[in-house]
């Protein structure tokens, strides 16, 4: 049996474990050193921190701190990685606490940052989850039971500070832009909620005072959230600092591409089982500049899908140039409307694109002025048939609306 190099008190918060982090900074002191070929487990909370609770109400959704987010265990040394290396991570298993069979899928306020389709769904909502085996399915939404792909939504390495530097001068100059937008344009540091594992003393306040949010994906990796990295998947990781510094968290149950409700997977928390190598000069041998993943070969064999397409012609008919984010939230706007003549309402499709595993691609980006993207939902998780036919759609579903929470004032 691996060793737990990692473990997680549920019962204590976020503050009280020396042994986790939710800023990125290379003064952020490694916990654990690991040789190459060891293989361990790590536990993590989820990524709010326990902020979320398994409950009817969406409050805890609208009043969830984000400047605390996300919380990762780590960071683990490999020994002789060093700059300019690539980590090799093998994700061997992956599950939910057997204590802790439930996750979570949330809405933010667009006042606490929204999410993909924040005009349309402004206010906080939730659903739950409940997992039976390698299975989920939420009184939120009734006819729909799937089976999750685990994967976690945030795993990479610490960069180092001219790393560090650029990532905080790129973003405070997106920022700059439009300082007082909602949600705003990016995540700048945060010193009075940094929690920085076990620096103290002076190091702590400058990793408090700079440590990169961990919200955005960037060149080490990070909050990626790519849905298929689950067991049997193996990663490529630019290493920056001496050791690598390897973190990971964000647990998601299951997850449909783009995780587009920003909360948008099943969170969970649980355990990864990982293991490690060290390619040395890996970066330079092979031009990498971001990660490289490679997917495993364990997904749920749906193969009947429904297809939904978007163009880049926004809700109010603007003709946009070659916009794949305006072609996918139409992709989206188009499923959920179709998914709402079953009896669902909009806000339960919104979060079932979220969580199910659904796939998107951007199936054409040349033809312009219009990009053409989709997004696939697979028809097999569904208890009753969603394929058109000629006597029109049947009300299947009928529940209340998913828990929602008005913003504060």
């Amino acid at each position: 049996m691996a060793e737990t190099l990692i473990k997680i008190d549920l019962s204590k918060s976020p503050q009280e474990h020396d042994n986790i982090h939710n800023r990125w900074h290379p003064d952020v002191p490694m916990i654990a050193t690991v040789k190459p070929g060891s293989d361990f487990i790590v536990e993590c909370m989820d990524w709010t921190g326990g902020q979320i609770g398994n409950n009817d109400s969406a409050e805890d959704v609208r009043d969830v701190d984000l400047s605390k987010v996300h919380y990762l265990s780590g960071p683990i040394a490999v020994e002789g990685a060093e700059p300019g290396d690539l980590l090799v991570v093998d994700i061997l298993d992956i599950g939910a606490f057997a204590d802790q069979m439930w996750g979570f899928n949330g809405v933010f306020a667009k006042e606490n940052g929204g999410g993909f389709l924040t005009e349309h769904f402004p206010e906080a909502r939730k659903t739950i989850w409940d997992f039976n085996g390698i299975y989920t399915k939420s009184r939120h939404i009734p006819g729909v039971e799937f089976i999750g792909l685990m994967h976690p939504g945030l795993i990479g390495c610490l960069p180092s500070q001219e790393l560090l530097d650029e990532w905080n001068s790129r973003e405070q100059a997106l920022i700059d832009t439009d300082p007082d937008r909602v949600p705003a344009l990016a995540n700048p540091p945060y010193a009075p909620t940094a929690h920085v594992g076990r620096a103290t003393g002076d190091a702590a306040a400058k990793v408090a005072a700079e440590g990169a949010r961990t919200v955005p994906p960037r060149e080490h990796g990070g909050n990626c959230d790519i849905k298929d990295l689950t067991k049997g998947s193996r990663v490529f990781f630019p290493i920056y600092v001496k050791g690598g510094g390897l973190s990971m968290g964000d647990l998601h149950f299951s997850q449909g591409d783009g995780e587009i409700t920003f909360c948008g997977a099943i969170e969970m928390a649980g355990w990864i089982h990982i293991r490690v190598n060290v390619i040395k000069d890996g970066c330079k041998k092979y031009g990498v500049k971001n990660p490289i993943f490679q997917p495993s070969d364990m997904a749920p064999s749906y193969k009947k899908h429904l297809i939904f397409e978007g163009i880049s012609v926004d809700e109010s008919g603007k003709q946009h140039y070659l916009d794949a984010h305006v072609a996918y939230r139409q992709a989206c706007l188009n499923a959920i409307e179709y998914l709402k003549k079953f009896g669902y309402s909009g806000a339960q499709a919104y979060s079932l694109l979220g969580t199910a595993p659904v796939q998107g691609h951007i199936s054409g980006i040349v033809d312009v002025p219009n990009v053409c993207a989709t997004i696939w939902i697979p028809t097999e998780i569904f208890d009753f048939d969603i394929m058109p036919n000629a006597e029109g759609p049947t009300i299947a579903v009928s529940s209340p609306e998913v828990p929602t929470a008005l913003w504060k004032g």
